[in-house]
């Protein structure tokens, strides 16, 4: 069979990050921004003000926001629940081939668990096709394959050396060889709860004909590693946990994680598949989904990973997923009324949240900090004419309550996941939006000077037996 790993650039390629920016987008960004630098040059103080205001409209609207994807994300029904009964149910005869691919690059140290993995899984050996999807040059990993014994239904598929080299690319080329009715992704590290197979068959043949994708909770086998690892699971709890769900009860766009989406192969390859230039191509097949007029649902089963627990590889992964948030708002909002008529006003709102609202918002914090910083340590008078009235009312309840807000909905996240001892850590999480801001203006920047680039989570600095909470 040809594969072509670039399909969706080739036959679409408005819809694909291959072009960062089209020449209308970079005319808009030239003309925009002489337009802010010549305001603030002649109106300084009035073009300062008009922007601290729509900045605090923001931030107001933002965590009203949040706190009604955690409202919804509690709705009865926000998650597909397939008990064990309805698993044990379905006969052998009647499950399909289930495609699993596992895109790997320079792991050789994950291969064993892996392989062990997802040989535990709860499904037929003869019909789980399993996907080792191995760069053509990367030797370390296809070596540590190549001593082990891998079980039936396993196989070794060699993605050509090319540009990209990104993980959507691969996928792609796992894509054109899967023989599976539906298919799932899992990353080198992930450890899946053993009948998340039988669960997600069951669920497809209960949700309707256009639900074509279920996204599994993600969480961390190693969550006391380390500080950063506590702080990274609490943030994992809120986000698959309380907000995720929420936006599948209101039948909204979801931004799929990377790992454990579970697809109808048939509808992905209509799709296309992957982006191959999107450096989150998960969070942008979300959105096409959403566009082709399919949907995507939680499932109540959770895939765990394991968690970066050092500063100088969170770093670059976040920045990676900043980036591809970057290149996905890009290339949906080249044509804001065709993005309007694919998903719908409510639908298009969200994603101006979830997608631009997150990046806007990791790159205005430093600004807003600095600012309260000054006022507190200096009382510069001239601050106050930056805040007047309701705005500086609006900025402290953003503050102290809307700040508040975020840090309680971490620990309720990690008390619903039964990490009663990391609770109290979710008093830290400004500390971790500091490293999120760093890692966003990092990825601004190098949007700019090297798009594609894949900076790749070094995984297995956990040795010791996972911790799993159920």
């Amino acid at each position: 069979m040809t594969v072509d790993p670039l399909e969706l650039s080739h036959r679409k390629p408005h819809l694909s990050a291959s072009v960062p920016l089209t020449t209308v987008q970079k005319l808009l960004m030239i003309v925009f921004s002489a337009a802010a630098i010549a305001l603030l040059i002649t109106h300084p103080w009035p073009t300062a003000r008009a922007f601290i205001l729509f900045a605090t409209l923001f931030y107001v609207v933002f965590t009203l926001y949040k706190i009604m994807l955690v409202r919804c994300s509690l709705r009865s029904g926000a998650e597909l629940h397939i008990s064990p009964e309805q698993c044990a149910a379905l006969s052998e005869d009647e499950l399909p081939v289930y495609s699993i691919m596992v895109p790997l690059y320079r792991e050789p140290e994950s291969v064993g668990h892996l392989v062990t993995a997802l040989e535990a899984l709860d499904y037929p050996a003869h019909k789980k096709d399993v996907q080792l999807l191995l760069e053509e040059d990367d030797d370390l990993t296809r070596e540590a394959v190549a001593q082990l014994t891998l079980p039936a239904g396993f196989h070794v598929t060699l993605v050509p050396e090319s540009h990209p080299r990104t993980k959507p690319k691969a996928c792609n080329v796992g894509l054109a060889a899967a023989t599976g009715s539906y298919l799932v992704i899992y990353d080198a590290e992930d450890r899946p709860e053993p009948d998340q197979l039988r669960k997600a068959v069951a669920a497809f043949k209960e949700v309707a004909p256009d639900v074509i994708c279920l996204q599994s909770r993600l969480n961390f086998y190693n969550p006391h590693q380390n500080l950063l690892t506590r702080i990274f699971a609490a943030e994992y709890s809120a986000w698959f946990d309380l907000s995720l769900p929420g936006l599948s009860a209101i039948d909204s766009v979801i931004p799929l994680g990377g790992t454990s989406n579970h697809f109808v192969t048939e509808k992905l390859r209509e799709l296309m598949g992957w982006d191959a230039y999107n450096v989150t191509e998960d969070c942008d097949l979300g959105i096409r989904i959403c566009r082709a007029g399919y949907r995507c649902r939680m499932l109540d089963t959770t895939t765990w990973e394991e968690a970066c627990s050092r500063i100088s590889f969170w770093i670059p992964q976040r920045t990676r997923w900043f980036k591809g948030y970057i290149q996905t708002y890009l290339v949906h909002m080249r044509n804001p009324y065709r993005l309007l008529r694919d998903m719908g006003p409510v639908r298009f709102l969200h994603l101006q949240a979830l997608i631009g609202g997150v990046v806007f918002c990791v790159l205005i914090n430093p600004l807003f900090w600095t600012l309260v910083t000054l006022w507190f340590f200096f009382r510069l008078s001239v601050l106050a004419t930056l805040f007047p009235g309701l705005v500086f009312a609006a900025g402290m309840g953003c503050l102290f309550l809307g700040n508040f807000v975020l840090l309680y909905i971490g620990a309720v996240a990690c008390y619903r996941r039964g990490y009663f001892d990391l609770v109290k850590y979710a008093i830290l999480a400004p500390v971790y939006w500091v490293l999120m801001s760093y890692s966003g203006w990092r990825a601004f920047l190098q949007f700019f000077s090297d798009p594609f680039k894949w900076e790749k989570t070094q995984h297995g600095l956990f040795e010791d037996t996972p911790e799993i909470t159920s």
